[in-house]
């Protein structure tokens, strides 16, 4: 009879290193661009529609993905992929070269790479699922949070660099580079298909059933739904943040401290993925989400509360290290409590629900900065003589206010995740889809005659 392995790390060590190079070019790309939309165009609107356009087509066409993702080979799901948005990547090297770059070709290419990227990141989820030990599921998962880190770090010092050294034509031209080599890394390996299970059974059917089936399997769990109803709503508020930290900082201060600042908080979030990857997590990984995600709403708030280089850059830093704990806790639950064969569609809804957030809070920021807080509390505003009487008034004042509600949000949706049971028990109402390799051994141990049992697969 068929011996079942065991998962090794080695196959996703491989993907993972060319996932990190691809994400380093594409962070590049990203950095790029924005210098380049704002100095053509002087606009803070059509700078931040960069990211919603490289956002919104992806979330839109993600229950398509995951079901395709569920019904094709993973690897070659996410070979396509990684070839379709490197070929979107180099049409912009293209346009440039023959100086026919407009806006409306970065916001359509952007859009295309990011409808690529829908059917990427569930491929590469599920496919972690079938090659790393259950028990190292939180780590896996900080070592994906890592190579964003490294991206957010790297990518603004060198793309600076290399945008005044080769221009952006040759920045996006290493980044198409980087699309080859996380290619390359994908052939040389092997992601096996996951066995069927009984809920991947009554899933199939036509593609837009099997699209809605992600919807249906989440409406049937109800912890799971809680816990993305909880990433939703601190989505936004990460959204809010992204947005508005720039702003926040330039109040007060010039554009070599805003670098360092971010520069900081990148090095925060290196180091919780550090952290992360070596411990991989709580034993009650949901208690690990509760834990930092009060962490970070306590932070939003102080770091509203005075216009001070080393209290944003402290609050920044700490936010973004203990974020790692946030999304490998969560990834790990999620792996081990949906079927493998359903991963693709089930994650891509719970992608599209959870990040729908983040353009929502990139088109509402400017105009509650702009519009009603900062007004508000100007010289003379509604709320000078009360709220500025503690954070006081003045450019970026509102912008601070503001942050101070996302925490109180964050911390409020936080006491509405607690208080519901079937969160808080997730782990313990829902079964594991995934048995623990203790199982795996004794499982192997009764399916194989005792001469086919290797001495080297013993502790794989």
């Amino acid at each position: 009879m068929k011996t079942k392995h065991p998962p090794s790390m080695k196959t996703f060590l491989v993907i993972w290193i060319g996932q990190v190079v691809s994400m380093l070019g594409t962070g590049l790309t990203g950095f790029a661009l924005g210098v380049w939309v704002y100095q053509q165009t002087g606009s803070v609107t059509r700078f931040a529609l960069i990211a919603f356009f490289t956002s919104l087509p992806g979330l839109i066409v993600s229950p398509f993905a995951g079901a395709l993702v569920d019904r094709w080979d993973r690897r070659w799901t996410m070979i396509l992929s990684d070839c379709g948005a490197g070929f979107a990547t180099l049409g912009i090297v293209v346009l440039l070269w023959t100086d026919s770059l407009d806006l409306w070709h970065i916001y359509l290419l952007m859009g295309m790479g990011s409808i690529f990227n829908a059917f990427q990141w569930p491929a590469f989820t599920a496919s972690t699922t079938l090659l790393v030990p259950k028990a190292r599921f939180g780590q896996a998962a900080g070592m994906t949070q890592m190579g964003t880190a490294l991206a957010q770090v790297v990518s603004p010092i060198l793309g600076g660099l290399l945008l005044v050294s080769i221009g952006l034509w040759g920045v996006i031209l290493i980044d198409f580079g980087t699309f080859l080599f996380a290619t390359a890394t994908l052939l040389i390996i092997h992601v096996p298909r996951p066995e069927a299970s009984a809920e991947g059974a009554q899933a199939k059917s036509s593609l837009w059933r099997e699209a809605a089936y992600g919807w249906t399997y989440l409406r049937q769990r109800d912890g799971l739904m809680g816990l993305l109803w909880l990433f939703a709503a601190t989505n936004f508020a990460m959204g809010m943040l992204q947005a508005l930290l720039p702003p926040l900082v330039l109040s007060f201060t010039t554009a070599p401290v805003l670098g360092t600042v971010l520069s900081v908080a990148g090095v925060g979030m290196v180091v919780g993925t550090v952290v992360m990857s070596l411990w991989g997590g709580p034993a009650r990984r949901v208690y690990g989400i509760f834990g930092a995600l009060v962490v970070q709403g306590v932070i939003l708030f102080l770091g509203g509360l005075q216009p001070n280089v080393w209290l944003i850059g402290s609050a920044a830093f700490v936010f973004l290290f203990v974020h790692p704990v946030v999304m490998g806790c969560s990834q790990a639950i999620w792996q081990s409590k949906v079927a493998p064969d359903i991963q693709g569609r089930v994650f891509a809804v719970r992608r599209m629900v959870a990040m729908s957030a983040l353009p929502v809070a990139y088109l509402l920021a400017g105009p509650l900065a702009d519009r009603v807080f900062e007004p508000a509390l100007a010289p003379g505003g509604a709320l000078a003589a009360t709220v500025g009487a503690v954070i006081g008034v003045g450019d970026g004042r509102g912008v601070g206010f503001l942050f101070m509600l996302l925490g109180m949000f964050v911390l409020i949706a936080l006491v509405v995740g607690f208080a519901y049971p079937r969160l808080r028990r997730v782990e313990e109402e829902l079964p594991d889809a995934i048995p623990d390799e203790e199982e795996l051994d004794q499982t192997a141990t009764l399916e194989t005659p005792a001469a086919e049992v290797a001495p080297e697969m013993v502790g794989e």
